[in-house]
């Protein structure tokens, strides 16, 4: 067992390596063009002020709006060193206790908290390779992974919460802290995620994806979006998307660029690619760097702090997420691992047919094995399915999911060095193999 309990400053240059990034959700639905028509109307940083609330004609109509942040906005940047933590310690010891947060400011990057682990991690190199990573690699953007200075101060996890979360076999573990948890689904995308949720956050991604490319060079690493969709709510009670109400991309940028050509260059190269343009119109409202001016950002604009973007993480707003961060905590913390299994439990009731939507609650009390509520509500979209009313699902899910902590831990494969990937663009609606949580469970086999 290996306890770190220092505190080291250091601008030795980090040794040049494989740049594996972060994994972004593919940027584009199946039925997005290739090249959206422009719309008719389109605004730049000198539209700045003239924005005017606008509700929609439609009484059966209503606004939602969900924000997206890019890897490298100083939250999400502390979100992927915390978790880079993570997986660097279980990589070499899969059962490390992991409890780690990360602050970052002009020029320092600082993590501290409690981690048990057998192995040996060089927690410097680990920081300054997502920095690396993140594009902060000049000290003009306010970080410089070669030079920044760097602080570790870990201690061990308490031993007051190791004894009740020790156990023999991996289906007696209790629960590492007591939480509250939520998973939602719908049936708006592909995913199975919340229109608004997934436009906002694949604009991050491609915001992040025409930087790494070099598809515009004048953009920098920081950025930020949010997507207003219209929305009229069907009989059942389930919320239909119309259109695209408005767009907001807040894109970091060199000092030279004009605010016509980041306008221009942002429909084109980040809008147009992700967007459908069944849902664009020329009442689309785009508001493109709308302060006029972002060329401080990152770090050097605002502190950044690991779990400061749960809405970003969980469901863009809709449903709900539970009271603890997702990042920086290996999966005995039920605040990360009990949130996945809400999610697969949501998606695979709304993939099966059971409800239209669906947001799902679980409760757990530390040391306890067993969880202390599940409730599942519909929002009235429940279809009765094989004869399974609304009250009937928490029984259908309980003969159907182990939501003991270790089983979670089991069932999903956890203890996989696999939590960086998660740190940016959205632990949920992700295709790709290591989200376990998003492969659902077909009940007509059971």
């Amino acid at each position: 067992m290996s306890t770190t309990e220092s505190v080291a400053t250091s601008s030795t240059p980090a040794a040049d390596g494989p740049n594996p990034g972060v994994s972004a959700p593919d940027a584009s639905f199946s039925d997005a063009p290739e090249s959206s028509p422009l719309p008719a109307a389109t605004s730049s940083a000198s539209d700045v002020g003239v924005a005017t609330l606008e509700t929609p004609a439609d009484s059966s109509s209503f606004l939602f709006t969900s924000e997206g942040v890019t890897e490298s906005h100083p939250d999400k940047l502390c979100d992927i060193i915390s978790d880079a933590v993570v997986d660097a310690c279980l990589t070499l010891d899969p059962s490390s206790r992991v409890a780690c947060e990360t602050i970052c400011k002009t020029g320092v990057v600082i993590i501290f908290g409690e981690i048990t682990t057998s192995a040996s991690v060089n927690y410097e190199q680990v920081i300054r390779d997502a920095v690396r990573d993140a594009g902060y690699d000049d000290p003009a953007k306010g970080l410089d992974y070669k030079t920044c200075n760097v602080i570790v101060a870990l201690e061990e996890q308490s031993p007051d919460i190791a004894q009740c979360v020790d156990s023999t076999k991996v289906e007696d573990m209790g629960a590492g802290d007591s939480s509250t948890v939520f998973g939602y689904a719908c049936e708006e995308t592909p995913e199975l995620m919340p229109l608004s949720h997934v436009l906002a956050t694949k604009l991050s991604a491609r915001l992040a994806a025409v930087r790494k490319e070099g598809t515009l060079d004048w953009i920098r690493p920081d950025g930020k979006t949010q997507v207003t969709v219209e929305y009229t709510m069907s009989a059942q009670g389930v919320p239909i998307p119309k259109r695209v109400h408005s767009i907001v991309i807040s894109a970091q940028h060199s000092e030279e660029v004009s605010n016509d050509k980041i306008a221009a260059d942002l429909l084109e190269h980040v809008v147009q690619p992700v967007v459908p343009s069944k849902y664009l119109d020329d009442k689309t409202h785009y508001h493109f760097n709308p302060s006029a001016r972002f060329v401080i950002g990152g770090p050097h604009s605002d502190a950044g702090l690991t779990g400061r973007k749960p809405v970003v993480d969980n469901y863009g707003g809709w449903g709900s997420y539970g009271g603890g961060a997702l990042s920086g905590k290996d999966a005995t913390k039920m605040d990360r691992s009990g949130a996945y299994a809400a999610r697969w439990i949501a998606k695979s009731l709304v993939s099966g047919g059971y409800c239209h939507r669906c947001c799902v609650q679980i409760s757990y009390a530390i040391g306890l094995s067993n969880p202390i509520a599940v409730s599942i509500n519909t929002y009235g979209t429940c279809t009765k399915k094989n004869g399974k009313g609304e009250h009937d699902l928490v029984k259908l899910v309980e003969s159907n999911f182990d939501l003991r902590p270790g089983c979670i831990v089991r069932d999903l494969d956890l203890r996989r060095p696999v939590m960086r990937k998660t740190a940016a663009y959205g632990h949920f609606g992700r295709e790709e193999e290591e989200f376990k949580w998003e492969k659902v469970k077909d009940f007509t086999k059971l």
